[in-house]
């Protein structure tokens, strides 16, 4: 068993989840960033790829643990901890508590689909073979302001190209 995460470390990690969820937005993916930690040293990193995938299993959480499983050469993860900005839906929990992960530590709380604590807690439930320690709301202000900049960016967006078939149909003569 690895010693407990400082709380220095957990805010550091939770950062570099934060800074995934940036990239994630500057190529217009919904903002979630993620992170495979094991004996506090990163292991995998990733941020949402949906879009440009056109996958929906393009998760940032299931990618990054994807890949700690290929760096670790191990489908288990059984002493690696797991920093996402978003609450993980239910296919992501599935993923966690499949490969073993210890501990998962979110940020924002996700009220639509969040598969932890918000609809389903898949991660502590005990008919389940294996239980997944959650620390729930780390950085969540910073989590939450990320992906409510995004959403209000895109409804703007919407609003213009709305506005702007409106205007060409006008001049055009259409309806």
């Amino acid at each position: 068993m690895s010693a407990p995460l400082t709380t220095d470390q957990v805010n550091h990690f939770m950062g570099l989840a934060l800074a995934e969820a940036r990239k994630a937005a500057v190529i217009g993916e919904v903002p979630i960033g993620a992170i495979v930690v094991q004996d506090g040293q990163v292991v995998s990193h990733a941020f949402n790829l949906r879009e440009h995938m056109q996958d929906g299993s393009q998760h940032a959480e299931y990618q990054a643990i994807i890949e700690a499983n290929r760096r670790l050469h191990s489908w288990r993860l059984p002493e690696a901890q797991l920093f996402v900005t978003l609450e993980p839906c239910i296919m992501c929990a599935g993923l966690i508590q499949q490969t073993r992960i210890t501990d998962v530590y979110y940020g924002a709380a996700d009220p639509k689909a969040g598969g932890v604590t918000s609809m389903y807690e898949l991660l502590s439930d005990k008919r389940l073979n294996h239980q997944v320690i959650v620390h729930a709301g780390v950085r969540a202000d910073e989590a939450s302001a990320l992906l409510k900049q995004f959403f209000k960016a895109v409804r703007k967006r919407k609003k213009a190209e709305k506005r702007a078939r409106r205007l060409t149909a006008e001049n055009t003569g259409q309806k």
